[in-house]
């Protein structure tokens, strides 16, 4: 258990290993959450323990953020992993940032919703980043990604759902996380965030997350 501050809000933190072996403080863990965060290997994706757990955090109905981790190594899919998390978990996912190239050449990530590129440098430091704006080659995608976003996450709201699909209306930001906020407590879709906790990238979105998101 540890406890540390993020933009005025305090964040308690139960970290439990996934391994097999430590099932029951799993279980246990669940049962005083406000929220989750489901960690997943970007290049070992989701294993059968993970499974078992993810399906004892929907027993003990916990909302849930996902962050797919390791992003800088060997192997790593972001997008298989998140294919991974909607067939094999049955759970969907809200993809809320994209991986700016992979393994040795992970820089950083695309925050989805802002279409802004956070670009860290080498130094490992988590401060040493830059917002600059969504690389040339990935604008389509993120624009793809961006849809998919808007749409799932408005469902939530019937007037802005009809007047995002009629009128092509974008919500404002508020609204638009006010929607994100009640599909993740409801459990309807789980914000989908990648990086690499090891180099420091991409944990300031998952803090963001946490306190934008989870109940």
């Amino acid at each position: 258990a540890v406890t540390c501050e993020w933009k005025g809000h305090r964040l308690n933190v139960i970290d439990t290993p996934g391994h097999v072996d430590f099932t029951v403080e799993v279980y246990r863990s669940l049962k005083v959450l406000d929220g989750g965060i489901g960690v997943f290997c970007g290049s070992g994706g989701v294993e059968p323990q993970s499974e078992t757990n993810w399906r004892y955090a929907n027993e003990s109905e916990v909302a849930r953020i996902i962050f797919v981790n390791k992003l800088d190594r060997m192997g790593a899919d972001f997008y298989r992993v998140t294919e991974q998390v909607r067939k094999v978990l049955g759970a969907v996912p809200l993809v809320m940032t994209l991986p700016i190239g992979i393994e040795d050449d992970f820089v950083g990530v695309v925050d989805v919703l802002t279409k802004k590129a956070y670009v860290w440098d080498d130094t490992g430091l988590p401060e040493n980043y830059e917002i600059q704006d969504v690389p040339a080659d990935m604008v389509d995608k993120v624009e793809e990604y961006r849809e998919m976003l808007l749409e799932t996450a408005l469902e939530q709201d019937d007037d802005l759902f009809e007047a995002y699909l009629e009128e092509g209306t974008e919500p404002s930001m508020e609204d638009i996380k006010r929607c994100i906020r009640q599909g993740t407590r409801t459990m309807d879709f789980f914000p989908t965030y990648c990086g690499s906790a090891f180099k420091n990238k991409g944990v300031q979105n998952i803090l963001d997350a946490v306190v934008d998101y989870l109940p």
